[in-house]
């Protein structure tokens, strides 16, 4: 496993124990940014849920980052989310 992918993966794990949980815009920028890095560019359609379509606008937000930039940013957030 590459340093990024690690660093990426800690990141997860550390953003699921965060002191205070973030505020909705954070967790969609969060949201998206993972699924950019983890999966790639969203799909065209989305799903029709209300919530759903937040994520999918989140996730889309990214598309054509690449996905080392995406974990990359990643990471930064949840460090900057921590105390």
């Amino acid at each position: 496993m590459s340093d990024l992918e690690t660093s990426f993966q800690n990141a997860v794990a550390n953003s699921k124990t965060l002191s205070s949980r973030p505020d909705n815009a954070t967790m969609l920028k969060l949201y998206g940014l993972f699924k950019q890095g983890s999966v790639g560019d969203a799909p065209s359609e989305g799903p029709s849920d209300m919530i759903g379509m937040f994520k999918h606008k989140a996730w889309a937000e990214n598309h054509g980052m690449d996905q080392e930039d995406a974990k990359r940013a990643y990471i930064a957030l949840v460090e900057s989310l921590e105390d």
